[in-house]
C-alpha cells in the first residue's frame, strides 16, 4: 500500500489555470466573516492569511490505498490553488490526519479536526463506513464534509429520508454504479444468469450488491447464485466452488481490492472464466499485484474517471499530476480528491466566508460545476449528478472502454 508523500515542485499550472478559470473566477466576492476569529453559526475559522481545511484519510490500514491516492490529489489541488494566489487571496491549509482505516479512529480524527485544529471543512474518508462514523460530528460542529469515494447513500440520507445538512460527496453513489454494472452486463456482455459475490460486512458492497440485483433482474436477467464474504477473509474457494456449479455467464463482485484480488486470482486458478464485475472499491494497483495480469483479463469495472479519456482538462490533470509524482498516472481516487478540494474551494470562494453554515449552503447550491471527473450539480440528497465510466482490464492495465451518462 502506498504511503502519502509530499509533492514534488512542478513547473507548469496549466490545470490551476483553467480550473480556477471555471472554478473560482467569476465568483462573488463577499467579505470573509470569520477573519481574526470563529462564527457563530458554527465551524472553523480561516488563521491570518491561511484557511484550514481537514482530511481525516486511511493513510494506513487495509485500505490505505485509497486515502492515500486521495491525499496525493488533494495536495495537487491545494499547491494549484496556493500557486493562483489562494482564495480571495488566503492560502489552503491542508491538515491531514491518520484514521488507519477504522471507524473508531475516524471519529476521533474528525473530532480532533473539528475541535482543536478548528477547520472550516474536511474532506472526509475514503471508504463508506468510515465518513458515516464522522457524520455527527459534521452535523453537531457545523462543519461540512466531502467525501471523495464513500458511496454509500446513508452518508446524506438517513433511513427516514431527512438529509444529513453538512454531508457531501463528489462521487456518484452507490445505486448508480450497480444500475451502471448491470446495464452493461445485460446490455453489452449479453449476461442472462448471473451471479454476485459481496462483502456482506460492508454497507458499500451491499448497496451495490441489491442495485445491481434489482437492475438486473428487471431487464430480464436471472441471479442464479449469491455467496458472501467478510472483510480480511482469504480463502474463497468454497464459495467460488458454489458459484461455479451454479454455471453463471458472469459475476459482479463488489467489494475492495484486498479481497478481491484473491478472489479474481482463486476464481480463475479454478476454472471460472466468465467475465468479473466489480466497481470503484477495485480501483488500486494492490489489485494487480494480488491477481495478477492475467486473471484481471475480462474483467471491469465502474468508475469516476479514466486517465485515458480524451477530454482536454482531464488531459490536464493527468499532465499535471504526472509531474509531481514521478510520472505515476492519477487513478480515479487522485482525481476525486483533487476534485474535492476545488469543490470545497469554489463553495468557499462563493460564500465569501469560512462560517460553515454558508459554506453548507453554497455545496449545496452547486450547478454545472466542471471538475476532471465530470460537469455536476448536486440534487436535494447532497450527491451530484454525473457520469460514470467504465474500464476494462487488459494485460494488468485499466482500459476506457465506455461513459454512462446519469
Amino acid at each position: 500500500m502506498r504511503e502519502s508523500k509530499k509533492l514534488k515542485k512542478f513547473g507548469s499550472l496549466l490545470v490551476a489555470s483553467s480550473l480556477l478559470a471555471g472554478v473560482l473566477a467569476g465568483c462573488g466576492n463577499g467579505d470573509d466573516s470569520s477573519s481574526g476569529g470563529g462564527s457563530s453559526s458554527g465551524g472553523g475559522s480561516s488563521d491570518g492569511d491561511t484557511i484550514k481545511i481537514g482530511a481525516n484519510l486511511e493513510l494506513s490500514g487495509n485500505v490505505a490505498s485509497y486515502g492515500s491516492s486521495i491525499g496525493l490529489g488533494a495536495e495537487l489541488a491545494v499547491k494549484e490553488i496556493n500557486d493562483a494566489g489562494g482564495i480571495d487571496g488566503k492560502k489552503i491549509e491542508l491538515i491531514k490526519v491518520d484514521n488507519k482505516s477504522e471507524n473508531s479512529e475516524a471519529t476521533s480524527a474528525a473530532i480532533k479536526l473539528a475541535t482543536q485544529d478548528k477547520v472550516v471543512a474536511m474532506l472526509a474518508p475514503a471508504t463508506s463506513g468510515n465518513t458515516v462514523a464522522t457524520v455527527q460530528i459534521a452535523n453537531d460542529n457545523k462543519i461540512p464534509i466531502v467525501t471523495g469515494s464513500g458511496t454509500a447513500p446513508n452518508i446524506t440520507v438517513n433511513e427516514d429520508g431527512s438529509v444529513n445538512e453538512y454531508a457531501f460527496r463528489t462521487c456518484f453513489i452507490d445505486p448508480f454504479q450497480g444500475i451502471v454494472a448491470a446495464n452493461f452486463a445485460s446490455g453489452e456482455l449479453d449476461a442472462k444468469n448471473v451471479a454476485i459475490f459481496a462483502d456482506n460486512a460492508s454497507d458499500y458492497a451491499k448497496g451495490l450488491a441489491k442495485s445491481f440485483k434489482e437492475t438486473i433482474t428487471k431487464s430480464g436477467g436471472k441471479v442464479v447464485k449469491e455467496e458472501a464474504y467478510v472483510a480480511k477473509d482469504t480463502d474463497f474457494r468454497t464459495q467460488l466452488t458454489n458459484i461455479k456449479a451454479s454455471n453463471p455467464d458472469f459475476i459482479f463482485i463488489p467489494g475492495y481490492y484486498e479481497e478481491v484480488g484473491l478472489i479474481v486470482k482463486q476464481a480463475r486458478e479454478m476454472g471460472i472464466d466468465v467475465p468479473l464485475m466489480g466497481a470503484d472499491g477495485w480501483d488500486s494497483p494492490t489489485l494487480i499485484d494480488l491477481a495478477g495480469a492475467d486473471a484481471l483479463n475480462n474483467t471491469y469495472i465502474t468508475n469516476h474517471y479514466s486517465a485515458e479519456d480524451p477530454d482536454q482538462k482531464i488531459q490536464d490533470f493527468v499532465k499535471a499530476f504526472k509531474a509531481a509524482n514521478g510520472d505515476k498516472a492519477p487513478d480515479a481516487f487522485n482525481a476525486l480528491g483533487y476534485d474535492s478540494i476545488y469543490y470545497i474551494a469554489d463553495a468557499i470562494k462563493r460564500a465569501g466566508s469560512t462560517d460553515g453554515e454558508a459554506i453548507k449552503n453554497e455545496l449545496a447550491a452547486t450547478k454545472d460545476l466542471s471538475l476532471v471527473t465530470g460537469t455536476f450539480s448536486v440534487d436535494e440528497n447532497h450527491n451530484p449528478i454525473k457520469t460514470a465510466t467504465v474500464l476494462e482490464f487488459k494485460d494488468g492495465k485499466q482500459v476506457f472502454n465506455s461513459k454512462v451518462n446519469p
